[in-house]
């Protein structure tokens, strides 16, 4: 199983305004530390510009960011341990404080591509039930399942990543 993660931040200000300066400038090489980070499988791209972010349907001042990991010690490495934290610990400059969970994990079957959709689905399914094994954070962590549904068997996944 691999660990799938979406998080959201409502800016504060247009993505090309000098608010958003800092922020937008830093987007190419913190991309390029998480591209080679250890147990990093993959993350959705804006574009061919290392500084476009992710085309959406949900909001012009919504910057969505969504990846794949290999484990939750992985993602936390990454978030925590490299380059990427300065810029998170200054988030206030740029992105409005949420009251709800902005950011949401889950696991996935190995090789399998989650959708921007599902991201967003598990993301409410986290604000509306809270943390639960579909649906979890960091702090409320839950570990993969021991074996992939079905029991390793072939299972038929619908367009949530859920088994059918």
């Amino acid at each position: 199983m691999h660990l799938a993660q979406l998080n959201v931040a409502h800016m504060l200000a247009p993505k090309d305004s000098p608010e958003l300066a800092d922020f937008i400038a830093a987007l190419e090489p913190i991309n390029a530390i998480s591209d080679t980070a250890p147990g990093f499988v993959w993350r959705l791209k804006g574009g061919e510009d290392p500084t476009d972010t992710v085309q959406h349907d949900f909001g012009d001042m919504l910057l969505v960011n969504f990846s794949v990991w290999e484990s939750r010690e992985t993602l936390w490495n990454f978030v925590y341990r490299t380059a990427h934290l300065e810029y998170l610990r200054r988030r206030r400059e740029w992105f409005a404080r949420l009251a709800e969970p902005y950011s949401v994990m889950w696991w996935i079957p190995e090789g399998y591509t989650p959708t921007l959709e599902e991201g967003m689905t598990k993301l409410h399914l986290l604000r509306a039930q809270g943390p639960g094994p579909e649906a979890f954070t960091f702090t409320d962590f839950h570990e993969a399942p021991a074996t992939p549904p079905g029991g390793g068997e072939s299972v038929d996944l619908d367009e949530h990543g859920l088994v059918r």
